[in-house]
């Protein structure tokens, strides 16, 4: 079960002029795109600053070893000089680090951590064990080294703090009316369900959630959505909103199928639903969303989720 959530740990606003630690957990980026993230951060006002291992190519897939990972990972919270940590790109291999994550070295020095896919597993993890706000947004190699890749407007309100609203604009649609608020949770549906069973299980329970993924059929996102229910990850969920769910079909079905298999694996269920929010796995303007923090969803003949300012 849940049970009680952590208060949120204060963190301090990114104003332009900042530098931010890029790190990279999982999986390592083509240096051209890792390149054209930096200079498009610097314009924005803000000094990438790159982990020792960040620019490593190996073992297999890995961006280093999990040793070197996860001490970039730390050294990123502990740098003084930098106000925002980001991760470098997804891919796999985050997983390795939630054994030696050092709880007590990130709640000394508390940063926002802009990151999804992968990375889902140790934002969610430092959310419910101490509080960390977790930043569901773009990341240097995979959203900042493409031209419209980044949605500036909630990247820019959640550097700072600030309440936000997203809608129609930022593809949000609604597939079940209703409206619902509560603390705003989620991230990759597929990492999601792997944690499942795990000493690292998301806490889902009574949150409002927001699940994303890329380049799975709908099938199996209907499978991914049974377990959650059959794990009893859904209980007291008030809504539900669905990503973009970026090349989620299968070819030759009809376009609606991907809206059924939901609206099918989540029949009976009492709140809203809604799709089609750019955030984490997109096509373009990757909306930063902000877990840990209380959020409203509203789903009538058009969709809006609030992203409410943290209190103090």
């Amino acid at each position: 079960m849940a049970g009680e959530r952590r208060s949120l740990l204060p963190i301090p606003p990114v104003v332009q002029g900042s530098s931010i630690s890029i790190v990279a957990p999982a999986s390592f980026a083509q240096p051209e795109r890792v390149e054209r993230g930096a200079a498009a951060l610097r314009k924005l006002g803000f000094e990438p600053r790159f982990g020792v291992s960040s620019g490593e190519r190996g073992p297999m897939y890995f961006a280093g070893s999990p040793a070197q990972r996860l001490a970039d990972l730390h050294a990123a919270f502990e740098d003084e000089g930098t106000r925002a940590v980001m991760a470098l790109r997804g891919g796999y291999g985050a997983n390795y680090l939630l054994d030696g994550l050092d709880h007590a070295l990130v709640a000394r020095r508390p940063k926002a951590f802009f990151a999804y896919s992968d990375l889902t597993g140790i934002q969610l993890h430092l959310l419910d064990m101490i509080g960390l706000p977790a930043f569901h947004g773009p990341m240097l190699a995979a959203d900042f080294y493409r031209e419209d890749g980044v949605h500036g407007a909630s990247f820019q309100a959640a550097l700072n703090g600030d309440a936000y609203s997203v809608g129609a604009g930022e593809g949000l649609r609604t597939i079940k009316t209703g409206s619902a608020r509560a603390v705003l949770y989620g991230g990759c549906l597929s990492i999601l369900v792997s944690l499942i069973g795990t000493p690292w299980e998301p806490r889902t329970e009574g949150t409002l959630l927001f699940v994303e993924d890329v380049g799975v059929k709908p099938y199996q996102i209907d499978r991914m959505l049974w377990q959650l229910r059959k794990a009893g990850k859904l209980e007291g969920v008030p809504g539900i909103i669905f990503g973009e769910m970026l090349e989620c079909a299968s070819p030759g079905a009809a376009p609606g199928l991907l809206e059924e298999a939901i609206l099918g694996a989540l029949e009976g269920f009492a709140g809203p639903i809604a799709m089609g929010l750019r955030s984490g796995h997109v096509s373009r303007a990757n909306v930063t969303l902000r877990f840990g923090a209380e959020a409203e969803l509203v789903a009538g003949d058009d969709a809006r989720l609030d992203l409410l300012k943290p209190a103090g």
